[in-house]
């Protein structure tokens, strides 16, 4: 039983580091990690302060997706006197760095822990 779960252990790994949309930190944003070749698992969270730290993440070559939406405005819910609102938002980074199909980043994610900062392009 103890080899099986140190067994799966040995796929996965953390990655922490910061982000940076030119330079700026991001302050409340997603980042996704997943398998560069569409077999292996996805792991992703939250980056709060510029910072961030995701476990589980797979091992070997995964492209990577960072997202930064920012209000940019309110709409109402409803068309009428009184309804509520809520945020609009757009997103900050551009799609070479923010979209799964278009991402051109990647990292080579070797076991236990590794860390990567990462500076992307405004949209």
């Amino acid at each position: 039983m103890l080899l099986t779960l140190a067994g799966c252990g040995g796929r996965e790994a953390v990655v922490t580091g910061t982000v940076k949309v030119g330079d700026e930190p991001v302050e409340k944003g997603h980042i996704t990690f997943f398998s560069a070749d569409g077999k292996g698992g996805t792991a992703g969270g939250p980056i709060e302060g510029g910072r961030y730290s995701v476990s589980k993440v797979p091992l070997g070559t995964v492209k990577v997706t960072i997202t930064y939406p920012k209000v940019v405005g309110k709409k109402k819910l409803y068309a009428t006197k009184g309804s509520p609102e809520q945020d609009v938002t757009e997103e900050q980074v551009h799609p070479r760095h923010s979209d799964p199909e278009k991402t051109e980043l990647t990292f080579e994610v070797k076991p236990g822990a590794n860390e990567k900062d990462w500076v992307v392009k405004r949209r």
